[in-house]
């Protein structure tokens, strides 16, 4: 698949252009009189993090070279120098979770001050209004079914600060012969335009040849559903030199972000959430049956905007890894310090740095099974590769994580996995409200499409008269 292409190919290339309330439009000052954005590279903002965290230097992340002395581990035995997880259902004085209102009331809210502080950094108080625009509306054919495609782009509101623009650009497409609202799968998508690009600068680079079958797209139509792609890079960039620019740029006016503001995961995650506001303006949409699937990167925003936006109504997390759905704690593949580098520490709030300089996974309050659990009751499907060819991603770990936040689902009368036993590959986890499978391709979500759209359909429901 194209993403498996850009998450192997040099990660310096991949420089991309550019549930708070919507703040109100402001009268729009001259640019003449505003600052100009600040402008940094990625080593640099990286550098002026550290020091803001009096941090001399950081652990180096793991490598993709099994002859390098910094080889990632896939060996199980080492995989495990921490394992006691926190208890999700345990306050933060030690009081016990005994019930939903006390998740609801006391505990949930605790886990999202610490991801907001720690981890994917806190969103602002008040995000500019986006104002949706159709661009184009095209009656076409995708296979043998007729189908109705808007181009639409999101005008972020920069009256507060006109020296940045931010145009989020998605498409919806939705059955033409469909009788009311259908449920649509929004994908977190890689820029097309990036990957055409990529091809005239890496001509030697193959594209794997097409999953046999279907396209996701069609099988989603063959359920009477219809499907959207957000391009989260028109969003934020995907860099570090970005972050004075996108909607973080816009919202900072060009500065640079204090320790605990957002990164490129939440940035994205809140566009997602904007495409989510503008489905529930669409007649051809039934705004809440919305399913969000993501891969690799784009997993672990698809992770956390599942998390973070309750109106989401199903997850497809595809290989998602370090900082997606993988425990912190599973040494396996990439690791912090991979996050924490120059090419990846963007995603993340500055604070997150502290876990690969003087604190480490054993230090981390809280991990990545508690992102699941806070999608909790919602179903989430977690999926990953093969060790041979995804064991970056750490399907174990993803497992591992699935299963610890099985107590939050059964406080809140939802069905966990049903074991804690790492299942063979190609086995089906999906009878219970959070489902994994590990197929045996390589890096990319195509082969669990079917599998997550049987358990979706559990969900999903059109209408009688579609």
């Amino acid at each position: 698949m194209r993403a498996s292409l850009l998450f192997n190919l040099p990660l310096a290339f991949v420089m991309f252009a550019p549930f708070p309330p919507q703040a109100q439009a402001q009268t729009k000052p001259a640019a003449s009189t505003l600052p100009a954005p600040v402008h940094l590279t990625a080593e640099q903002d990286r550098q002026r993090i550290m020091n803001l965290l009096h941090i001399k230097s950081l652990r180096r992340g793991a490598d993709g070279d099994p002859k390098s002395p910094y080889a990632a581990n896939y060996d199980e035995s080492k995989a495990n120098p921490h394992p006691t997880l926190p208890n999700p259902l345990v306050l933060n004085d030690g009081k016990k979770v005994t019930s939903a209102k006390m998740w609801w009331a006391e505990r949930r809210p605790q886990i999202v001050e610490l991801f907001n502080r720690d981890i994917y950094g806190f969103v602002p108080k008040h995000t500019p209004r986006v104002n949706w625009e159709v661009v184009s509306t095209t009656h076409e054919m995708n296979g043998d079914v007729p189908v109705i495609t808007k181009k639409l782009i999101g005008h972020v509101d920069n009256s507060s600060y006109p020296l940045i623009t931010v145009d989020i650009d998605l498409t919806l497409t939705t059955p033409a012969e469909a009788a009311g609202p259908v449920p649509v799968i929004m994908e977190l998508e890689f820029d097309p335009k990036l990957m055409a690009e990529m091809m005239k600068h890496f001509p030697k680079a193959q594209l794997p040849p097409p999953y046999p079958g279907p396209t996701w797209q069609q099988q989603v139509l063959a359920k009477g559903w219809g499907y959207a792609m957000l391009i989260p890079t028109s969003v934020q960039a995907d860099n570090g030199a970005g972050l004075t620019e996108g909607i973080i740029g816009l919202c900072n006016k060009g500065q640079p972000r204090t320790l605990d503001q957002w990164g490129a995961l939440r940035a994205w995650a809140w566009g997602a959430s904007r495409a989510l506001d503008y489905f529930e303006t669409d007649k051809s949409v039934d705004a809440k049956q919305v399913g969000i699937e993501g891969h690799s990167r784009y997993g672990k925003a698809a992770l956390v905007a599942m998390a973070y936006d309750p109106r989401f109504a199903v997850a497809y997390i595809s290989s998602s890894g370090e900082a997606g759905a993988k425990l912190y704690r599973h040494h396996w593949g990439e690791q912090i310090g991979n996050i924490a580098g120059t090419s990846e520490y963007h995603w993340m709030a500055g604070n997150f740095l502290r876990y690969d300089g003087p604190l480490s996974t054993k230090d981390l309050p809280i991990d990545a099974y508690e992102l699941i659990a806070l999608c909790a009751p919602r179903p989430v499907f977690i999926s990953g590769g093969a060790t041979k060819g995804d064991g970056w991603a750490d399907a174990k770990g993803m497992f591992m994580a699935a299963a610890a936040a099985g107590p939050v689902y059964r406080l809140l009368g939802k069905k966990d996995m049903g074991t804690t036993t790492f299942p063979p590959i190609e086995t089906p986890l999906i009878d219970g409200d959070i489902a994994f499978r590990q197929h045996s391709g390589g890096r990319t979500p195509a082969p669990n499409w079917p599998t997550f759209l049987t358990f979706a359909s559990r969900y999903l429901k059109t209408s009688p008269t579609n």
